[in-house]
């Protein structure tokens, strides 16, 4: 089993910064990949962005060069950074792992999820 918390969400003005944090613990070395999923009211759960234990990165077509992923192995970390923030950014922020060796840009097979963090960007 694997237990993810994640935290740094939060109210942001349009434009800023923000950076969300995910604390991996339990089963981590069975941990292929984390990802970054968010949901917005009335829309459906989408992969933001995803590393895997090699580094290989992706990212969603809407978030490219304004989200950045990356991992601390060391202390079994996750963040997500975010810059030029847009209110069409709002919405909770899923951490999730999976343990199969899948395509990095593939969007499903994540088996651990956290309870998310709300982020809001107002205009």
């Amino acid at each position: 089993q694997v237990q993810l918390v994640e935290s740094g969400g939060g109210l942001v003005q349009a434009g800023g910064s923000l950076r969300v944090s995910c604390a991996a613990s339990g089963s981590i070395f069975s941990i292929n990949a984390m990802g970054w999923y968010r949901q917005a009211p009335g829309k459906q759960r989408e992969l933001v962005a995803a590393i895997t234990s090699n580094g290989d990165t992706n990212y969603a077509d809407s978030v490219k060069g304004r989200f950045t992923i990356s991992r601390d192995n060391a202390q079994n970390m996750v963040f997500l950074q975010m810059s030029s923030l847009k209110p069409a950014d709002t919405a909770v922020y899923y951490c999730a792992a999976r343990t199969r060796l899948l395509p990095v840009a593939l969007p499903a097979g994540y088996d651990y999820w956290g309870q998310g963090t709300q982020v809001t960007v107002s205009s």
